[in-house]
Parts: C-alpha cells; sequence; structure tokens
C-alpha cells in the first residue's frame, strides 16, 4: 500500500511540474525502478556503500548532499544540469560556487557503471545518495523514486536561486512554481538542522538589517553577541561560517530541533527566522517543534522535491560520466 501511495504521489506532483515527466508518453517515477534492470546487483545498496565511506571520513557531505539536490532539482527540474562541466555551466554561477558532492556522485556512478553500465543516471545517484546521507545523519530513511534521466543542457545565467533574505510570501510563491505547498518548503527548509552559513549571507542582519544602520530586532540578544564576534564587520565575512542550527548538541543531526531554535529566534537566515514569525507558516513549525513526526513529512518533502519537473522515459540520457555528456 505504501508503495502505491507514493507511486501516486509522483503521478501528481509529475502533473504539477507542467507534464514534463510525461511527455512523449514517457512514464512518471516509481519505486523499485531499477529492479531487474542490472541483473542481481541491488543499485541503492552499491550507491550507499559509497555515500557511508564518504561520510565515515567527512559527515558534513550529508548538509552538502541536501543543498546539491536542492540546487539541481530548482533549476531545470531534478536532472543532474548542476554536474556538468563547462565555462559557462550551473556549476560555474556564483549561486552555486560553494556547492560540493560531486567528487561522491561522480565515486558512485563509478561504482554503479562497473557493474551496469550505461542504466542508471546521475540524477537517480543524486537524489540516492542524498536519501542515504540524511539517513546516516539521524534522519529517518524514505523511500525513493528512480527513473529519471539526465539532462544535457547547463548554463550559469539559468541559476536563480532563492536569497536568505527572501521573505516567507515570497518564498511560497517560488516554491509554489514548483508544485510545492507552503507545508513542503518548511520541511525543505527543516535541511538546515544541519550544515553552516557564512557570515556573509547574513551579516546585515547584525549590522544595518534592512538598510536600518541597526541589527535585525527579532534575533535573540544572546545569539547576537556571538555572532558579532564570529562575524567581525571588518572582517573576510565569505570564510567565517557558524551552525545553522545552533543547538551544539544537534547541530550535525537531522532532527527538528532547528525549528526548536527559531522559535526561540535564534535562526540563522532570516528566511529561516521568518518561518517562525510568519502567521501561514507558524503553526507547522510550532507543531513540528513541539513533536509532529519530522522525519516523516521531511521524507515527503523531499521526495517532492525529487519528482520536480523530472525527465524520464526517451528524454535527456543516461549519461557516462556525471560531469559530461554521452
Amino acid at each position: 500500500m505504501a508503495k502505491l501511495i507514493i507511486m501516486a504521489l509522483a503521478f501528481l506532483v509529475c502533473a504539477a511540474s507542467r507534464g514534463r515527466c510525461e511527455e512523449g508518453g514517457t512514464s512518471p517515477l516509481q519505486v523499485g525502478f531499477y529492479d531487474g534492470k542490472c541483473a542481481d546487483v541491488d543499485v541503492e545498496a552499491a550507491v550507499g556503500a559509497v555515500v557511508a565511506s564518504f561520510y565515515d571520513r567527512d559527515p558534513t557531505v550529508a548538509a552538502a548532499l541536501l543543498r546539491l539536490q536542492f540546487h539541481d532539482c530548482f533549476i531545470h527540474g531534478c536532472d543532474a544540469s548542476i554536474l556538468l562541466d563547462g565555462p559557462d555551466s550551473e556549476k560555474t554561477s556564483p549561486a552555486n560556487r560553494r556547492v560540493r558532492g560531486y567528487d561522491l556522485i561522480e565515486a558512485a556512478k563509478s561504482s554503479v557503471e562497473a557493474v551496469c553500465p550505461g542504466v542508471v543516471s546521475c540524477a537517480d545517484i543524486i537524489v540516492m545518495a542524498t536519501r542515504d546521507a540524511v539517513s546516516l545523519g539521524g534522519g529517518g530513511r524514505y523511500t525513493v523514486q528512480t527513473g529519471r534521466r539526465d539532462g544535457t543542457i547547463s548554463f550559469a545565467s539559468d541559476v536563480n536561486m532563492p536569497a536568505s533574505s527572501i521573505s516567507v510570501s515570497d518564498s511560497i510563491k517560488v516554491f509554489g512554481e514548483k508544485g510545492l505547498s507552503p507545508t513542503d518548503m518548511v520541511y525543505l527548509l527543516g535541511g538546515h538542522t544541519i550544515g553552516v552559513a557564512r557570515c556573509s549571507t547574513f551579516q546585515d542582519r547584525l549590522y544595518n538589517f534592512q538598510n536600518t544602520g541597526e541589527p535585525d530586532p527579532t534575533m535573540d540578544s544572546t545569539l547576537r553577541d556571538t555572532l558579532l564576534a564570529r562575524c567581525p564587520q571588518d572582517s573576510d565575512s565569505d570564510e567565517n561560517t557558524v551552525d545553522l542550527d545552533q543547538n551544539a548538541s544537534s547541530s550535525s543531526t537531522v532532527d527538528n530541533s532547528y525549528y526548536q531554535q527559531i522559535l526561540s529566534n535564534r535562526g540563522i537566515l532570516q528566511i529561516d527566522q521568518e518561518l517562525a514569525l510568519d502567521q501561514w507558516t507558524r503553526p507547522t513549525v510550532d507543531a513540528i517543534a513541539q513533536g509532529l513526526d519530522f522525519n516523516m513529512g521531511f521524507g515527503q518533502a523531499m521526495i517532492k522535491l525529487g519528482a520536480v519537473q523530472v525527465l524520464t522515459g526517451e528524454q535527456g540520457e543516461v549519461r557516462q560520466f556525471c560531469n559530461r555528456n554521452n
């Protein structure tokens, strides 16, 4: 039953994505797409083994992969276009300058190609690897859908990621254009339960909030004092970083602590803090912070994100190497 529900959800999300995943009579995503396509090879297990080896050496890859998937899916849909090299590819956009995890995806691709050549897309590997990293980081293990194909187009000029200072209402609009609901948005921004932010992304909240020459009055004063020491006004604000989840005991764990922090006015990014202040998103933030199943909600939102404007069937291609077209 659960598998049927997830497959139905994929179909609905495809329909919301301007029909892209059904053009030309192709099929929507499905759970277990690679079953029987690679002899006795368990594709998801092969990807998971690579993710585990990287995570053991560097647990921050979980946050890196969450960001990589988000940045990929928000431009042209989840088609691995962010992985392509080129002088003007998405990788070169200032918005993607700090995105990482490319080496992990390429290693997973190489591992799968060695036992099942020409079958598994890089776009699917991104989604599988991110799910595995979230699980290793303490989050729930959600079921991924597969069957994506890789895109062949990647231009830096197409990259238009929402800024950290975006308002809640504008963020709802941006997510809505991808077929994602306000609730999906609140859960997906909960990916900030792990990872760091550079001082440059929130320094205006410390020194010149909305051009007032004053700090953001909504920020907890103790947090502000801590951040002022970490992010001096005359420092290189693009090098120093702080945890997005200010709960030191869970800043590296995928859990609901982020929501508890923003309810205490300890959000780092402006959009994070405003989720707890806005009348439309505060009830969801409250519910998650008080014990609503974050793992389930986050997993469902990630499934929907992974189905945004995907290529399937005969669309696109399955790249041999993730950083270049065939």
